[in-house]
């Protein structure tokens, strides 16, 4: 009997996980104000927080950072080019092919977003202990990391605590 409730409550775990994973991704990236929307669309503010995360990257190390191919982070990017979020830059380290980097403009979109999106989570988070968020924090790097281990995409560069 406990074997059997163990796989049971195995499965119920991982439908509980499903679903609230469902709800996350519902919620977008993460709160915003009504009153003042986010600057960037999601794709734009993904490729922005790597391209600030990682410095300079290629067309290729985008696609292989977020598992996509190449032709859609292309289309990505170029809207990042037409709007003059970022701009293609010779390679610091010498290769052939050229790279991509945020410009002054795009950083300063992306800041602010980032800046909305951490007002939101502390709007959400006011009332959890401090313990409680660094579980949290904690449990939700360690799910990602697995999931980039798992999937083999190159590891989104992080520092060393929250």
């Amino acid at each position: 009997m406990t074997g059997e409730r163990t796989v049971r409550d195995h499965v119920d775990v991982l439908n509980g996980l499903s679903r609230e994973l469902k709800l996350l991704s519902r919620h977008q990236v993460l709160p915003h104000s009504v009153a003042a929307p986010l600057a960037l669309e999601r794709s734009a503010f993904l490729l922005l927080s790597r391209l600030e995360a990682g410095g300079p990257m290629s067309l290729r190390e985008l696609a292989e950072a977020f598992g996509l191919d190449v032709s859609t982070v292309n289309r990505q990017v170029a809207a990042l080019l037409r709007q003059g979020l970022a701009e293609r830059i010779p390679d610091p380290g010498g290769g052939l092919a050229r790279k991509l980097r945020a410009t002054g403009a795009g950083r300063r979109k992306l800041g602010r977003d980032q800046a909305q999106h951490r007002e939101g989570l502390d709007r959400i988070m006011t009332h959890w202990a401090t313990e409680d968020r660094h579980t949290f924090f904690e449990l939700l790097r360690r799910f990602n990391e697995d999931i980039e281990a798992l999937e083999g995409t190159t590891p989104w560069p992080r520092g060393d605590g929250p």
